[in-house]
């Protein structure tokens, strides 16, 4: 199964040895969407030790809470973020990739957790959910995103006022600290307030507040 240095990887790798140079590799992959063929390794015992979902999210979801997983892949944070908002609570599963939401709608399909989680099928400029929401979780998927402005635009007009967005980036191959600074200023120009995120191995993170 592989680790999460591995999956951050695993494309720049592939490009590598179909003979690109590492500077064309991080300028072409940075804006790719992961592909589904490695949705396994977004969802693995390993992954989820290393960035252990309930410790992550506890500070910001309660129960009752509706929540936004944007770019929700496999739903490893969808699982767990429905657990926590309880029976009173939703959580709106958003992915670009049909193939992404088959996954955690098989694995969801007949448990209690198929009633608190709605799939929807995202477009690149359009989140697509009803109503707003008190939490946005947007864990590794920015740097996918081609114009972050709009993007944040759009989120801030889903997230409730006082509503929180906890940013998480990978470093490695994908987001420099410079870069993440850009996405953060970014944010701050659509109209949230940034504050320091929770520490997490191999990441950058930034709460997000909708004031």
């Amino acid at each position: 199964m592989p680790t999460i240095i591995e999956w951050d990887n695993t494309c720049a790798k592939r490009e590598k040895d179909a003979g690109m140079s590492r500077g064309r590799i991080m300028k072409r992959d940075k804006n790719r969407v992961c592909p589904v063929r490695l949705a396994g390794s977004l969802d693995g015992r390993i992954r989820k030790w290393l960035q252990n979902p309930q410790k992550i999210l506890a500070p910001y979801v309660r129960e009752g809470m509706k929540v936004l997983d944007i770019g929700c892949g496999p739903g490893l944070f969808s699982v767990e973020l429905a657990k926590m908002v309880g029976k009173s609570g939703k959580v709106f599963s958003a992915d670009l990739q049909e193939g992404m939401l088959r996954k955690l709608r098989n694995k969801i399909h007949g448990t209690e957790l198929e009633q608190r989680i709605q799939l929807i099928k995202s477009e690149q400029d359009k989140v697509g959910v009803p109503g707003k929401v008190d939490f946005i979780l947007a864990f590794y998927m920015v740097h996918e995103v081609p114009n972050k402005g709009r993007f944040f635009e759009a989120l801030k007009n889903v997230l409730k006022e006082k509503g929180q967005l906890l940013v998480v980036e990978p470093r490695l191959f994908h987001v420099s600290r410079k870069e993440f600074g850009i996405t953060i200023e970014t944010a701050e120009k659509a109209g949230f307030t940034a504050a320091e995120g929770p520490k997490l191995r191999f990441s950058f993170s930034a709460i997000l507040r909708n004031v």
